[in-house]
Protein backbone atom coordinates (compact mmCIF):
# COMPACT_ATOMS: atom_id res chain seq x y z
CA UNK A 1 0.00 0.00 0.00
CA UNK A 2 1.04 3.56 -1.02
CA UNK A 3 1.28 6.28 2.10
CA UNK A 4 -1.40 8.20 0.47
CA UNK A 5 -4.07 4.98 0.36
CA UNK A 6 -2.77 4.40 4.22
CA UNK A 7 -3.75 8.21 4.68
CA UNK A 8 -7.27 8.35 2.94
CA UNK A 9 -7.69 5.05 4.95
CA UNK A 10 -7.38 7.12 7.89
CA UNK A 11 -9.17 9.93 7.13
CA UNK A 12 -12.27 7.99 5.64
CA UNK A 13 -11.87 6.35 9.42
CA UNK A 14 -11.70 9.63 11.31
CA UNK A 15 -14.68 10.74 9.30
CA UNK A 16 -16.75 8.29 10.44
CA UNK A 17 -16.04 8.67 14.18
CA UNK A 18 -16.90 12.22 13.49
CA UNK A 19 -20.40 10.65 12.55
CA UNK A 20 -21.06 8.19 15.17
CA UNK A 21 -22.26 9.39 18.12
CA UNK A 22 -19.72 10.14 21.32
CA UNK A 23 -21.08 9.16 24.60
CA UNK A 24 -19.18 10.63 27.38
CA UNK A 25 -17.42 8.83 30.09
CA UNK A 26 -19.23 10.72 32.86
CA UNK A 27 -22.71 10.45 31.19
CA UNK A 28 -25.45 8.72 33.55
CA UNK A 29 -26.06 5.18 32.31
CA UNK A 30 -29.52 4.12 31.18
CA UNK A 31 -32.14 2.40 34.22
CA UNK A 32 -32.53 -1.47 33.21
CA UNK A 33 -36.10 -1.85 31.92
CA UNK A 34 -38.83 -2.82 34.20
CA UNK A 35 -36.33 -4.53 37.28
CA UNK A 36 -39.63 -5.03 39.20
CA UNK A 37 -41.00 -7.13 36.42
CA UNK A 38 -42.82 -10.15 38.51
CA UNK A 39 -42.40 -8.96 42.14
CA UNK A 40 -45.58 -7.69 44.08
CA UNK A 41 -45.39 -4.35 46.37
CA UNK A 42 -46.08 -4.83 50.08
CA UNK A 43 -46.33 -1.72 51.99
CA UNK A 44 -47.89 -0.43 55.90
CA UNK A 45 -48.51 2.92 57.40
CA UNK A 46 -46.04 3.34 60.46
CA UNK A 47 -45.20 5.39 63.00
CA UNK A 48 -42.32 8.13 63.18
CA UNK A 49 -40.19 5.99 65.59
CA UNK A 50 -39.98 2.90 63.30
CA UNK A 51 -39.79 4.61 60.34
CA UNK A 52 -35.94 6.50 62.35
CA UNK A 53 -35.25 2.93 63.33
CA UNK A 54 -35.75 1.33 59.38
CA UNK A 55 -33.28 4.86 58.18
CA UNK A 56 -30.85 3.78 61.21
CA UNK A 57 -30.61 -0.11 59.29
CA UNK A 58 -30.66 0.91 55.89
CA UNK A 59 -27.75 2.84 56.67
CA UNK A 60 -26.03 0.58 58.94
CA UNK A 61 -26.62 -2.32 56.45
CA UNK A 62 -26.27 -0.94 53.26
CA UNK A 63 -29.99 -1.88 52.16
CA UNK A 64 -32.62 -0.61 49.97
CA UNK A 65 -36.01 -1.04 51.92
CA UNK A 66 -37.00 -3.99 49.78
CA UNK A 67 -33.98 -5.93 50.74
CA UNK A 68 -34.69 -4.73 54.41
CA UNK A 69 -38.12 -6.26 54.49
CA UNK A 70 -36.94 -8.78 52.76
CA UNK A 71 -34.47 -9.81 55.41
CA UNK A 72 -37.00 -9.46 58.16
CA UNK A 73 -39.90 -11.46 56.79
CA UNK A 74 -36.60 -14.14 56.11
CA UNK A 75 -35.61 -14.25 59.43
CA UNK A 76 -38.96 -13.85 61.40
CA UNK A 77 -39.96 -17.14 58.92
CA UNK A 78 -37.20 -18.80 60.31
CA UNK A 79 -37.45 -18.08 63.65
CA UNK A 80 -41.48 -18.73 63.66
CA UNK A 81 -40.21 -22.00 61.59
CA UNK A 82 -37.83 -23.35 64.24
CA UNK A 83 -40.27 -22.61 67.34
CA UNK A 84 -42.89 -24.95 65.71
CA UNK A 85 -39.96 -27.57 65.46
CA UNK A 86 -39.14 -27.25 69.26
CA UNK A 87 -42.93 -27.34 69.87
CA UNK A 88 -43.03 -23.50 71.44
CA UNK A 89 -45.79 -22.34 69.19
Amino acid sequence: MSKKSTANKFLQAMKRQDQEPQIEAHAPKAKPANTRAGLKHIGGYLDADIVEKVAILRARLRMDNSQLIKKAIEELFERENAARKFGDR
